[in-house]
């Protein structure tokens, strides 16, 4: 039951014929652990904390920086030195006291993984690394847990959910972690403030659908948006019951990045010059290809699957489409096959034929 104040703080929630006070009850009875309490933490620890999710795990064991308050929203200046998880729970707390916090500060690692989730029902990744996601990965298939992970990048963001009711996982649509060199440097990276705010509240948006039974949860399905456009594509990916068959976690480099990443048509001409050798990919149809295109070969989206025999795994594909929606899925086809190495032109090549 609950209690006469949880009823009036939930009432926006409570009356909603999907939630009613059954939907209510089963987020507070709900345990969930968010792993990371940076960009994407911040929001996803607010919004399920505010939705009045019971029991709420943070492990995060960074300390805040000046260069986090940009984007990481429960810090301010006078918290900076002090442990992330620690201090999100205080402010949490005082957003919603009905709420049990369990803390965290350490990262998550192949000695204390299996020991932190295995008290958790969902899982919401919100780190900024292969290591972490993999990991994370890995100790929910071995513990039958569903999760939910969002990444970003730049301006672009992506969410989907793993290893929800026997569905793919999270080495489903991504087999490997990239090599050494595959990926930037961390410190080179950036982000626009609101981008994790983005993708961060749809990460929590999903913790809630899950919890409750309602919607259709991103299970199978990878979100992508880029917020410069606000185009977004949702497509499906199919699970792979060998990647169920993990009975040991292993240590990973430490590489951060978004999965696959973009490329503006300048960085694009930069880059040719210094790497004559790139593999331009126009997974538009031949019509399209025919009126107008910027190089390379033509193999229609839909058919890229089971036509990749003439692209070198060895060497980086840049994929280009009219609007760069396409070219964000050739993208992951291609990693799903094993190419490490593969970039998708930012808002395709439309705006250069109408010149």
């Amino acid at each position: 039951m609950l209690s006469t104040q949880e009823i009036s703080r939930y009432a926006k929630q409570i009356i909603l014929p999907e939630f009613r006070t059954e939907g209510q009850e089963k987020l507070r009875d709900a345990k969930v652990l968010v792993i990371g309490a940076g960009g994407l933490g911040c929001p996803i620890l607010q919004y399920l904390t505010a939705a009045g999710i019971g029991t709420i795990g943070i492990a995060d064991g960074d300390k805040v920086d000046i260069s986090n308050l940009q984007r990481q929203v429960l810090y301010t200046e006078q918290e900076i030195g002090l442990h992330k998880a620690e201090v999100a729970v205080t402010k949490l707390k005082a957003l919603n006291p009905h709420v049990t916090f369990n803390i965290y500060p350490v990262f998550i690692d192949t000695a204390n993984a299996l020991d932190i989730l295995r008290g958790y029902d969902i899982i919401v990744d919100g780190s900024d690394n292969f290591a972490t996601r993999y990991l994370v990965n890995d100790a929910c298939i071995m513990l039958n847990k569903p999760f939910v992970s969002g990444a970003i990048y730049k301006f672009e963001g992506q969410v989907s959910v793993f290893n929800f009711k026997g569905g793919p996982t999270y080495r489903c649509i991504f087999p490997e972690p990239p090599g050494t060199g595959e990926s930037p440097n961390c410190a080179d990276i950036g982000v626009i403030a609101t981008l994790p705010g983005i993708i961060g509240t749809i990460q929590a948006n999903e913790v809630i659908k899950m919890i409750t039974g309602i919607g259709e949860v991103l299970s199978g399905k990878l979100l992508v948006i880029d917020t410069l456009t606000m185009q977004t594509s949702t497509f499906r990916f199919r699970l792979n019951e060998a990647n169920k068959n993990i009975i040991q976690l292993q240590d990973i480099p430490l590489y951060c990045e978004f999965p696959f990443t973009s490329i503006s048509f300048d960085e694009l001409q930069e880059l040719i010059l210094k790497n004559p050798g790139i593999q331009l990919l126009d997974v538009r149809s031949p019509e399209e290809h025919n009126e107008f295109n910027i190089g390379g070969i033509n193999i229609p989206l839909a058919l890229l699957e089971e036509n990749t025999g003439n692209i070198d795994p060895e060497q980086l594909v840049v994929a280009y489409c009219a609007s760069g929606v396409r070219s964000v899925k050739a993208a992951t086809v291609l990693i799903q096959k094993g190419y490490k190495n593969v970039l998708s032109l930012t808002n395709g090549i439309r705006h250069l034929s109408i010149h």
